[in-house]
């Protein structure tokens, strides 16, 4: 349950209103004749993730399962940031039917990216934290391009506690013990670092190189047959979904009865308060 990142943030809170115009085009999808989908999440200034940006990619997805796909490319729209991850004006002064709604997005779109059966891969073209790492964790390969953005699960230094299926996606990931001490410092790791401890697979020197590296990792499996790789795939991810779907109730009380905390509340207002002044 990612904060946005303060340096990532624009002076304009009204930015993060949870009210988008019928114009608003929050998910851009291009399809390749090579049979691959090239899905950008396209929310300024930081790709934060919302109800609605989580609800028409979940959509986007499940769309995309009944086409001939060969693989999907999850990027950003945006120049310097994947995403910053979840949008903090679904936590602030929100009620509890709407922070319920929002949680259950965030579990049916990290279900639904992380049990696709189709090669999935993030072309990572800049900044991160938090759910935009946990974005990143549900595909099954990662390419990041150099720099100076980093990745990692950042709760602990905001102050609050990742979920339970966002360190276990992690640990899955990079190890135990290198989970371990990054959970507990709330590690923000650079591309070289990331690479280091397999949080992601290849660095690219920009954005158009990380997707022709995640075109080729998608396209090397074409030899190989898809139903078995897919099956496969789900057999390794299903503990993990099956853990969430049989929690995901608790999981939700524990997130809402977090948000609705007056400390939390009273934290969140002050926080808000530091970005007006910026």
């Amino acid at each position: 349950m990612s904060i946005i990142m303060r340096k990532l943030l624009k002076p304009q809170v009204n930015l993060y209103l949870r009210s988008l115009s019928s114009q608003a085009k929050l998910v851009e999808v291009e399809r390749r004749d090579s049979g691959i989908a090239v899905v950008s999440m396209a929310r300024p200034p930081v790709n934060s993730l919302n109800l609605e940006l989580l609800t028409e990619l979940t959509t986007t997805l499940n769309e995309m399962k009944t086409q001939k796909l060969k693989g999907i490319i999850i990027t950003s729209s945006l120049s310097t940031v994947f995403s910053a991850g979840l949008d903090i004006m679904e936590m602030y002064k929100v009620d509890v039917k709407r922070c319920s709604q929002f949680w259950t997005a965030l579990q049916d779109f990290w279900m639904t990216l992380y049990g696709l059966q189709i090669r999935t891969a993030a072309a990572i073209n800049g900044a991160s934290p938090a759910g935009g790492c946990l974005t990143a964790l549900a595909c099954e390969y990662r390419v990041m391009v150099n720099g100076k953005n980093k990745i990692g699960l950042n709760e602990t230094k905001l102050g609050i506690v990742a979920p339970q299926w966002f360190k276990d996606t992690f640990i899955s990931t990079v190890g135990y013990r290198k989970a371990e001490i990054a959970l507990l410092r709330g590690t923000l790791f650079t591309p070289e670092e990331a690479l280091n401890i397999n949080l992601v697979d290849e660095l690219a020197s920009d954005k158009a190189d990380a997707i022709a590296k995640c075109e080729k990792y998608i396209n090397s499996f074409d030899k190989i047959p898809a139903e078995a790789v897919g099956v496969t795939k789900l057999q390794l991810r299903n503990n993990l979904i099956s853990w969430l779907k049989n929690n995901r109730e608790k999981d939700t009380e524990i997130f809402v009865n977090f948000v609705m905390n007056p400390r939390v509340q009273a934290g969140l207002e002050i926080y808000l308060q530091s970005l007006k002044k910026k």
